[in-house]
Order: structure tokens, then sequence, then C-alpha cells
């Protein structure tokens, strides 16, 4: 910890005053002793008091021997209210002068705001709160000009956003899309947790492709040639056949893919579950109701955040999100049934074709939130998802129990269940024209025996921007990397 210069014209508390917290569950600092949410939403309590809070200059005004400081943490906003003649008067004109997001600690006592005049009849607003500055420090100055606005309407773009994710981060709207990842991480983790998964950690340096194909990062470990994993696939699959029979990873995958779209990224986070016992229709209940739970838990916790988030769209003239809890269970609409629904809307495709984006938008009239899609032909799945042989479709072709789970047209989670019978996996290889020897790493740990399971991978960032609204998948990522981007 840096530790300021000069006296402290306030008493640091003690380290067992750090260690006492509040309800919300934050501790006294060296550097604070309130947040500022805990000084404005406990206000009424607290006049007189003498508080010690830090955050960043939102705007200071004021001449001669009064000044009116802004200051804005991430927990709220406050007005500190400084006079000359309470102050050295090096260190008033230091604040009275500092540039916006110079970061700055007050001492002083709690007051409440005088309130505005009203007009007659009109009803009084809530009361505020500020402080009546006794000591302060300037800890930190800030450059002018900032390269990307905070609090005012600076138009500039994704990329130079970007390029200052660390100022773009003040920005409200954009903080509070990174709360709700948080809560987001947190309310699916307690969920697969409340359904009986332990969580895992697999490598992410591999020495061979999990999932096969050519998207791979290579990388020299040591001696060795390995590679950036794109999928915890084998590994969540090894430690169900182990006996842990329940697991889930949230962690990054790596996929050398030439995309470049506003919903693809070269390294993304998600959510990976594997379950012994259990098929297709399994899992995807699994995950159904892990959305169910999150979207619950965002209506009930964080609509505060969301209103942060409306705020600025309205701003920009765009509609509002709204959390709107899915019903369960969420629609299924077989592959051959979705091939049908193109057809008649007028897309041109056939049986055993991919169903592109331009499709989904056909799909999303009738189906425009969260919606199934299994039993896709074996043909366009992986070797290892699991098919059984009387499972047809009217035109002969195996299918398969893979499935996807789309929001409108876009693609949020892969899944299926696996093939458990070493024979089949080897034979679903030759058929894909591909060597069974060549992928021993795989098919050894099925020959001791192995139980049928089944999972899925849902990309959290995808959910984040049906969650927030987001275009591209770069707002809800906080360092993204995409096929030029590998800094900051």
């Amino acid at each position: 910890m840096i530790e300021p210069p000069g006296p402290i014209p306030f008493k640091t508390p003690s380290r067992h005053e750090r260690g006492m917290r509040d309800s919300s569950g934050w501790r006294p600092t060296a550097y604070r002793s309130h947040t500022i949410g805990q000084v404005v939403s406990n206000g009424a309590d607290m006049i007189g008091s003498e508080v010690t809070v830090a955050g960043y200059a939102e705007t200071v005004r004021g001449r001669g021997g009064i000044c009116f400081l802004m200051l804005r943490d991430g927990t709220g906003h406050i007005q500190a209210f400084l006079k000359r003649d309470n102050l050295d008067d090096s260190l008033f004109d230091a604040i009275q002068s500092a540039t916006r997001e110079s970061t700055i600690q007050v001492t002083g006592a709690v007051a409440q705001k005088r309130p505005p005049k009203l007009a007659e009849g009109e009803p009084a607003p809530p009361p505020e709160y500020e402080i009546s500055v006794t000591g302060a420090r300037v800890l930190a100055d800030a450059a002018a000009p900032l390269p990307v606005g905070v609090t005012d309407d600076v138009h500039v773009g994704l990329d130079v956003r970007l390029d200052n994710r660390h100022l773009d981060l003040r920005r409200a709207h954009v903080n509070a899309m990174f709360q709700l990842r948080g809560k987001v991480l947190q309310y699916g983790r307690d969920h697969l947790i409340s359904e009986g998964f332990q969580e895992i950690n697999t490598p992410k340096i591999i020495a061979a492709a999990a999932e096969g194909g050519t998207n791979l990062f290579p990388m020299k470990y040591f001696e060795t040639d390995a590679y950036l994993s794109q999928s915890p696939q084998l590994y969540k699959q090894l430690a169900v056949l182990g006996g842990l029979e329940r697991v889930f990873e949230i962690g990054p995958a790596f996929r050398a893919e030439k995309h470049d779209t506003y919903r693809h990224l070269n390294e993304f986070i998600s959510f990976d579950i594997e379950g012994a016992w259990m098929d297709d229709e399994d899992v995807m209940g699994v995950q159904e109701r892990m959305i169910h739970h999150i979207w619950s838990q965002v209506a009930a916790n964080d609509l505060d955040l969301i209103d942060v988030v409306n705020e600025y769209r309205a701003s920009q003239d765009q509609e509002p999100v709204t959390v709107d809890i899915p019903s369960l269970p969420f629609p299924r609409i077989p592959y051959c049934d979705a091939i049908e629904i193109v057809k008649v809307g007028g897309g041109e495709i056939e049986w055993g074709d991919d169903i592109e984006s331009h499709h989904c938008d056909i799909i999303a009239a009738q189906y425009p939130g969260f919606h199934f899609i299994p039993r896709w032909p074996m043909s366009m799945k992986p070797f290892y998802i699991h098919h059984k042989e009387d499972e047809e479709s009217a035109s002969g072709g195996q299918l398969s129990r893979g499935f996807d789970l789309n929001y409108g047209r876009d693609e949020m989670t892969s899944g299926g269940q696996r093939e458990h019978r070493v024979d089949v996996l080897e034979q679903n290889l030759r058929n894909m024209g591909l060597e069974p020897a060549d992928f021993t790493f795989y098919t050894d740990g099925f020959r001791y025996g192995a139980p049928p399971h089944a999972g899925w991978g849902l990309g959290v960032a995808r959910l984040l921007m049906v969650l927030t609204g987001a275009g591209n998948v770069r707002e809800v990522v906080l360092f993204p990397r995409d096929r030029s981007r590998v800094t900051p």
C-alpha cells in the first residue's frame, strides 16, 4: 500500500476497525471509514458524525473561500463542502483547481443539504446529504483532457473506449454491466451447486485438440508443441468417468477462428457442465433452470443496475431492456421442424444444411426468446455426440442427441449427450474420415467402463448481451481478445 505523504488530518481506522464490517460487507480501510453509498443511504442517522470518504472528482466548482466538490466512488455520489477557513490555503487551492477524475480524500461531518426552493404546492424531494469538510488530500491528479468522457456525453468509437477501458469502466452504465456480469456468474454457480454439481478446473495448455478441427492457437511448451484449449470437453468428461458424476467449470476457452462479428471473440468465458447418468433432455433441463434462476435473482436483487443501463439507453434513444423471467420449460424445436419453419418463412434451406443467422431470424419471429434446437443430424455434430441407431429423419438421415440453445437469432449454447461406448466412438471417427489411432488420448478414457453422460457449454458474454441489450459482445467483456486486439 502506498502511504500518504505528510501528516494525516484525520484518524486512520485501526486494524481492529478495519476488520469490522456492516451488513453490506464493506469494511473500513486505511483510506476511508465509509463508502459514499453508506453515507448517502444512512445519512439521516449519521448527521453530525465524522466520516472519511475517498473517490473521483466529478465536478469542482466555487470561487473565493468556498468550494463544492462532487465525489464518486463505486457505490455512489456525494457533495463535499469546503471552506478556506477550515483548511490550509495551499490544500484548499489544490482541491479547488483539481482536474476531473482526480482522486481525493475528505474527512468531515455529515450534514443535510439545504433543500431547494419549491413552488407553492410542489412536493418536497427526499433529503440529501453532504460532508462538511475539515480535512482533505489530493491522492492523485488526473491528466487533462480525458481520452474518454466519464460523466459527460462524449461520442467516441468502441475501439477508443476499449483502448481506455480503465476510464470507460468509470461510466455508470458500463460499470453496471460488469457488476451484472459478476452477479450472473454468482447466480449461475449457486444454482449448479444447488443441483449437485461441483466446480473443477481443467488445464488450458493441451497437447491435442479436444474437439478436432484446426481452430487452435499453437504454442511452445518448453520443448513440446502444445495448444491453448478450445474447450474443457475432454477433461470434464474424464472427471465424470472418474466418478465425480456432476461437474462444472467457469473458465476461458481459445479458438483461432477468423470470425470478426458482433458476437465472436477468440478468447471467451463459458459455463461448462457435464453430468453422469444424464441424457440431452436432462442437461437441457439443468440449463433452462439455471437461466431461470439467474433471471429471477437479477429481477429480485439487481434492478437498480438495470435502471442505470436503461438511463443510458434512454439518452441514446435506445429501447429499454427488461428482465422478463423466462417461462419453463423453454420451447424445443427439433432440427427437422426448424428446417420446415425456415422453408415456410421463405428461407432457402435443405435438410442437412446448417441453420445460419438469417435462418434463425425466421425462427425467432415465432420464438423470440430462449429456445432449444435439438436432434441435429449426426453428420453435423462432433464424433463424440451420442446417437440412437433407430432415430432417423423422414429422409433417413441419422439424428444425434446434440442440441443448441438460441435466444432469438443468436446461439448461446452447444451441448448434447456424449457417446460413452468406445467402439461406437471409434466408428464415428471413421465415418468422419478420421483415424481412431490419432484420438487415443481421448478414447482411452472410455475403455474401462463409462457411464452415459451429457453436458453443454454456455457463453457468458452472449448471456450478458441478452440481459443488458448490448449490441456487441465486446461491450460485456472486460478486456476482449479478437483478431486485432491483444492489448490492453
